[in-house]
């Protein structure tokens, strides 16, 4: 089967017509601003930079919050790393502790990204990504901590807040023998973890 179009030059204007009504709609509509707003930003961004002018920010020749960071890198980069993980009262006394492998991880990390964006360019709309578990969650409960117990390997979670503050060690406490384990480890008295 064969099938011919023809296009008249009447087509033709029309089309170029139509092309060029809306090349000159999207211009128009592009240049539609908020005047008001467009005037604060600038008044912000002026006052901004008058006062970088005035009271610049200084350098450094060293580092010490990069040093500490590198500190932090350093030691806990170390495969089988053991945590000393002791919850304290809000009175000051320690009510227990656990011995994890590695570091506890709060329930807000997470190793994706926690949005994705739908649509392109200014167009795009930020949504929630869905976890690695397949399901989305809220912001995440940064109070909530998950590890690995160090000589059994199990789950364990505990909560921080309301009253618990979490103190995380690389070397369990001396001179804190009466502390109880919560989790599995508890720490014998050569500082060796061992199974509760």
């Amino acid at each position: 089967m064969h099938v011919e179009f023809t296009i008249t030059r009447t087509d033709l204007r029309r089309a170029l017509l139509l092309l060029a009504v809306a090349a000159v709609a999207m211009i128009a509509l592009s240049g539609c601003k908020d005047d008001a707003g467009d005037k604060e930003q600038g008044r912000t961004l002026g006052g901004y930079e008058r006062l970088v002018a005035q009271q610049p920010s200084q350098t450094m020749g060293y580092s010490p919050s990069r040093n500490t960071a590198n500190f932090w890198i350093k030691t806990w980069s170390k495969p089988g790393k053991l945590s000393y993980v002791y919850l304290q009262n809000g009175s000051g006394d320690l009510i227990g502790y656990y011995v994890f492998k590695g570091l506890p991880v709060p329930y807000c990390v997470s190793l994706t990204p926690p949005d994705q964006v739908n649509g392109r360019g200014d167009y795009g709309v930020v949504r929630k990504a869905p976890a690695v578990d397949g399901v989305y969650y809220g912001e995440g409960d940064c109070s909530r901590y998950y590890g690995i117990d160090a000589t059994t390997n199990s789950y364990v979670e505990y909560t921080a807040g309301l009253g618990i503050n979490v103190l995380i060690y690389d070397q369990p406490l001396p001179n804190h023998p009466n502390v109880k384990p919560l989790g599995h480890t508890r720490i014998d008295k050569d500082g060796k973890p061992v199974t509760e």
